[in-house]
């Protein structure tokens, strides 16, 4: 997209555009419901009202960007057939909007995509192409097959009416939430970003809008802080949100964020897979880790820069987003999707369960003699530490020679204060300890 085009597009009637992309969606996408949420109230001080687009049709916000765009389309582009590449979300909404509107659809997927984003894609009729690591490596594919073959590309990002059709969410958020001060929104590629701020500074622009991205993932934090108003690609994305491991966002997409976006945050791995299992034990919903991004911003929000600060004063010196008191404000979090496999969410459980001190292994040197393992069970026991698994050998002892077992123990636990009487107990009994995890 030229710089010509993109300033076009910036400088288009948002309201007129938004309100035909609400119309479309009508009959299409949910208008998903508002959920509060009083723990995480409880947490921040503030309110806290979630957007469960994780509950969405093809279970993200993808569906509402992708059909509005098919929609757009005129029937000679529908009869080409349309190819498009996504890390999942995208992918699942094109299918379903191509199958509505009677087009062939074909997805490029990176080859990390999970099982359950690549086989719910193909049940909706679509044919997927496996190809390249990374989303960008599947776009690159994905926009020369379109070229050669005459085929209908649809940006999974970098489109007006993609991202037009995103901004439907922040319409439904300020008409169910009319004294909304704050919302949360994750960035990958920027789309929904952009959809929202954009959106969200038409018709309503006292409220903030606040992009949230995992730490490893820092192409929009290089391109802010660089103050030259282009993208700057990162060199590497590491984080397990593949929803929103994007290298190098929407030249388009950037720009409005430039203009509409407020404030800016990264928030840690450990913090997005604590609030997945948040989620799942007190809401009872099902959260992927890119739908996670703005829920564990809610953990750092005193670290929230201004975005215009930290364009014209780098990340060094980029000043704190100044807001009203925490007791002042109700934020809105986005959840964008809940497409997550099952051996993903196991391991997310998992690791979120250690950080917050629910699992904890520990290794110990035992006397190869009758009794000792019964005597680390009843400590167990009288704490009421749940183990989970036991790992009892003798080769793994470092002083095997001097008749030593290695017990390795993992236990299901209530939090850091209970470990801590747990290798309290073990080290008044003699028991020289080696915490794991």
């Amino acid at each position: 997209m030229t710089p010509e085009e993109i300033s076009a597009y910036v400088q288009r009637d948002h309201a007129d555009d938004l309100k035909t992309a609400s119309e479309r969606l009508q009959s299409v996408a949910r208008h998903t419901q508002l959920e509060e949420s009083q723990i995480l109230s409880e947490r921040t001080g503030a309110r806290v009202v979630m957007k469960p687009e994780n509950l969405q049709k093809t279970g993200s916000f993808k569906l509402r960007g992708a059909y509005n765009k098919i929609a757009s389309l005129s029937q000679e582009e529908l009869d080409r057939g349309i190819i498009t590449a996504s890390a999942g979300n995208h992918a699942q909404g094109v299918a379903y909007a191509a199958r509505e509107r009677g087009a062939h659809a074909t997805i490029v997927m990176p080859r990390i995509t999970p099982p359950i984003k690549v086989d719910a894609t193909r049940a909706l009729g679509a044919t997927v192409a496996l190809e390249g690591d990374v989303f960008d490596e599947s776009s690159a594919y994905a926009a020369h097959a379109a070229r050669t073959q005459g085929l209908t590309f649809v940006h999974p990002f970098n489109d007006y009416e993609v991202l037009t059709g995103q901004g439907t969410i922040a319409m439904e958020i300020l008409e169910d939430c009319p004294e909304v001060t704050d919302i949360l929104v994750p960035l990958g590629g920027g789309g929904l970003g952009a959809g929202v701020a954009m959106a969200v500074k038409t018709f309503a622009p006292h409220v903030r809008v606040i992009g949230v991205t995992p730490e490893g993932s820092v192409a929009f934090q290089q391109s802010f802080a660089s103050g030259t108003h282009n993208v700057q690609a990162a060199s590497a994305v590491h984080t397990a949100a593949e929803g929103v491991a994007v290298r190098e966002p929407g030249g388009l997409t950037f720009a409005l964020l430039e203009k509409y976006l407020d404030g800016f945050v990264t928030v840690s791995e450990r913090e997005i897979s604590e609030m997945i299992l948040l989620m799942l034990e007190k809401h009872k919903m099902v959260v992927e880790a890119a739908g996670a991004v703005s829920l564990a911003a809610l953990n750092v929000l005193d670290k929230v820069v201004s975005v215009s600060s930290l364009e014209a004063q780098g990340l060094e010196n980029a000043e704190i987003l100044d807001v009203p008191p925490m007791n002042e404000r109700v934020i809105v979090p986005i959840l964008s999707g809940g497409n997550i496999d099952t051996v993903t969410i196991g391991a997310v459980i998992q690791r979120g369960m250690i950080s917050r001190g629910r699992i904890m292994q520990f290794g110990v040197e035992l006397p190869d003699t009758p009794g000792q393992l019964a005597l680390i069970a009843q400590i167990l026991a009288d704490l009421r530490a749940n183990v989970i698994e036991l790992n009892h050998d003798q080769f793994k002892a470092q002083s095997h020679y001097t008749n030593a077992v290695l017990l390795e123990v993992t236990v299901e636990t209530n939090g850091p204060d209970h470990i801590q009487q747990i290798m309290d107990a073990l080290h008044m009994k003699g028991f020289r300890v080696n915490r794991v995890y």
